[in-house]
């Protein structure tokens, strides 16, 4: 993941101002697995990337959350209401503070009549 954001995204990043990039990782259950990646963003670009994934595998969540494009649905719908019913799932808890600065920056753009 974080090959192909640098091959390919950081130039486009940077020719393109207003463009944010969110980046799903699996945790695997390493603690360290986010903060390597957070730190792989290069610094001018830290305040666009946004960095979210399950501390086990996606397909962890299923169970508790439905399909992932249910689940999907319902982050969206976290965000646009500024609530936290999905992400405060268990597995994607963690991401709190990552998807408090997403919902500040995107949710004017996403979401412009609320």
């Amino acid at each position: 993941m974080l090959e192909r954001f640098h091959s390919i995204y950081v130039a486009e990043m940077e020719k393109i101002a207003a463009r944010h990039m969110v980046l799903l990782i699996d945790l695997d259950n390493k603690s360290d697995r986010l903060k390597y990646a957070k730190e792989a963003i290069p610094e001018h670009l830290r305040d666009r990337v946004f960095i979210v994934g399950t501390l086990s595998e996606p397909e962890d969540l299923k169970p508790d959350l439905g399909s992932f494009e249910t689940i999907g649905i319902a982050i969206a719908k976290d965000c646009r209401e500024g609530t936290n019913v999905t992400w405060g799932h268990k597995l994607l808890q963690h991401n709190a503070a990552e998807v408090d600065r997403l919902r500040a920056s995107v949710r004017p753009i996403l979401f412009p009549s609320l």
